[in-house]
């Protein structure tokens, strides 16, 4: 039997990816297809980071051709392609950053800061280039979590050089103060030093930018839903119904300005006792997935009341670079994934393809 590109494509359309749900024909994943003779090469090309699933999805697409009738040898060249995607309507993108994730909570106290900087970290584990951008401007925490301390540089003058630590970029107003000097600011000058953080910051070349908002729905997170081009949003919460209530005003906020939701993530779903093992819900149990039922979104995952996610936080390297290999950093690596997928799966941004059209008088 004849090897024909039909009968390859025919076998990768019902080829599955076990992390997005569909075919390798209708994600348009599988590219250059070439057959000599009974040989077949093909290039697969996911749209998230998949550095730790991109052995399993070479030997998942490799085995599907192999057991064709007929086949010589086969070659599966797998990698990733992060594009830009559609920001909310009227905002266009900023320059270097193909997304923009905000990551938001109702209130404080939920584990929004640490759940950022694992996501940006989990995302560069995977391969991606990412930036963490802490929009919190009274109360920055990104320096301590990152490990990073001393001031960006400005090579012109007019912009500023991002932070380095752990494999991505960083800026946050901690950067450029004491560590104990309050920010007695009103709203309209916070608003001012988050845009400048965002615009005048030299990001590289981002597919991911993370921000980490301070909690609330206030100037803040008006200013981001307005002004800034964000591709989606997660939604941080406690099981406790305190936090799942502000948690819901935060993501009709969201959904308001037209900012897609990515999911939610769950803190402190349950606590095990290092003593003697026993597993309680401290903070109560379902919450997280209750609101994701209510509101037709997705949960990302639940993350255990631990205290090696704080103690590895404040020390300036947390669980994805202190324990890369734990359940909880594997956790955030799933969340990442899953984040970016939904993205993967958002409308592409093509508003760089197409001129102005300008109508003059002549």
């Amino acid at each position: 039997m004849a090897i024909s590109e039909l009968l390859i494509q025919s076998t990768l359309k019902v080829c599955i990816d076990p992390n997005t749900g569909k075919d390798f024909i209708t994600s348009k994943s599988a590219k250059n297809i070439q057959i000599n003779g009974n040989d077949i090469s093909v290039d697969i090309v996911l749209g998230y980071p998949s550095k730790s699933v991109m052995a399993e999805v070479q030997s998942l697409v490799s085995n599907a051709l192999k057991a064709l009738p007929d086949v010589g040898n086969v070659n599966v060249n797998i990698g990733s392609r992060i594009v830009a995607h559609k920001a909310q309507q009227g905002v266009t993108l900023l320059p270097n950053v193909k997304n923009i994730i905000a990551v938001a909570s109702g209130k404080g106290g939920v584990g929004k800061s640490t759940t950022s900087v694992n996501l940006a970290l989990a995302l560069a584990a995977e391969g991606a280039t990412v930036g963490l951008l802490d929009a919190d401007i009274y109360g920055p925490s990104q320096p301590q979590m990152l490990g990073i301390s001393g001031r960006p540089e400005s090579k012109d003058g007019k912009t500023m050089d991002p932070m380095e630590a752990h494999g991505i970029q960083a800026m946050s107003i901690g950067f450029l103060i004491d560590a104990d000097t309050p920010m007695v600011w009103r709203g309209p000058m916070v608003t001012g030093a988050l845009e400048q953080l965002l615009r005048e910051t030299k990001w590289r070349d981002l597919d991911y930018l993370i921000v980490d908002l301070p909690p609330g729905t206030g100037d803040i997170q008006l200013t981001l839903a307005q002004k800034i081009p964000v591709t989606g949003a997660i939604i941080v919460t406690t099981p406790q119904d305190i936090a799942l209530l502000d948690a819901r005003k935060g993501l009709k906020m969201f959904e308001k300005v037209g900012i897609p939701i990515l999911g939610i993530v769950e803190n402190m779903s349950t606590h095990i006792c290092t003593n003697c093992g026993h597993e309680e819900h401290i903070f109560g149990a379902g919450g997280g997935a209750l609101m994701c039922k209510d509101y037709n979104v997705d949960l990302l995952g639940s993350l255990p009341l631990d205290i090696t996610i704080r103690e590895q936080a404040d020390s300036g390297k947390p669980t994805v670079v202190a324990t890369p290999d734990s359940n909880i950093a594997t956790i955030y690596k799933e969340i990442a994934r899953k984040a970016a997928i939904k993205i993967a799966n958002t409308s592409l941004d093509h508003s760089g393809k197409f001129p102005n059209i300008v109508i003059q008088n002549s």
